[in-house]
């Protein structure tokens, strides 16, 4: 089973790259116009160095941003999912904001720290990943079922006694699965922020070098690396959901 989970994935990586490499080659494109999968090794090989400093920059803001989001968000959440009325009250406000396009917050959040790097770029990372997590939170816990509460309410339970034993496990689900959305949407805010306001650092920086200088196979390297990025830590959420929420996942039929 665990080498058909590693094999699967794989496969369809081979697959992808096997079909990128045929559509360049059928239209016969120039390195200037689309670069294909062979083209990309030289990249790599020519700018390893900044692939690793600037990788690291945008992968740690990224989970900087990330962690501020678990914390927020499922402290929101849980003040939603046990009062009606506070989810009555914040959930229009988390709505609207989550459908403002970030790119348009973006040069807000440069403008407003200037010269605070690393600050703007974790905080949009933590502003787009924000919403998923406060709302499946939410979700989990308004929907648990008052009998359980009333059970352990008549034998003394206390509240939090409730939430550790009831809520928080049967919120775990929902909280992975939110987590796993966050991931990516973590990569997009810290990369929106290194490219729209350029300062030398992270992926994001690189990427707009190589569209400066129209150097294609770098640009295509940058967005595979970050795709890596995100696969990593999205298989990091993974095992973390297998160790604490695993009782959860159904048996494939």
């Amino acid at each position: 089973m665990t080498a058909r989970r590693i094999a699967v994935p794989v496969l369809a990586v081979i697959v992808f790259l096997a079909l990128w490499e045929l559509l360049v080659w059928a239209n016969g494109w120039p390195t200037y116009k689309m670069a294909a999968p062979s083209d990309l090794g030289p990249a790599f090989v020519e700018y390893l160095d900044l692939f690793l400093i600037y990788g690291w920059q945008t992968l740690w803001r990224t989970v900087a941003g990330l962690a501020l989001a678990v914390v927020f968000g499922v402290a929101v959440g849980m003040v939603m999912g046990f009062s009606r009325t506070m989810r009555d009250a914040l959930y229009p406000l988390l709505v609207g904001f989550n459908a403002v396009p970030k790119a348009t917050v973006v040069p807000i959040v440069a403008l407003m720290f200037v010269g605070w790097h690393d600050f703007n770029t974790v905080l949009i990372a933590f502003m787009i990943s924000f919403f998923p997590i406060a709302v499946s939170v939410s979700i989990g816990l308004s929907t648990l079922e008052p009998e359980y509460r009333d059970i352990l309410r008549s034998l003394g339970a206390s509240q939090s006694t409730i939430f550790w034993k009831i809520a928080l496990p049967k919120t775990l689900p929902e909280f992975f699965g939110a987590l796993k959305v966050a991931v990516t949407l973590a990569f997009i805010g810290t990369n929106l922020m290194e490219i729209v306001s350029p300062h030398g650092r992270g992926l994001g920086a690189l990427f707009d070098s190589g569209k400066t200088n129209s150097d294609y196979p770098l640009m295509f390297a940058v967005l595979i690396a970050l795709a890596v990025l995100g696969i990593v830590l999205y298989y990091i959420v993974v095992i973390l959901e297998k160790t604490f929420a695993g009782w959860a996942e159904r048996p494939a039929g």
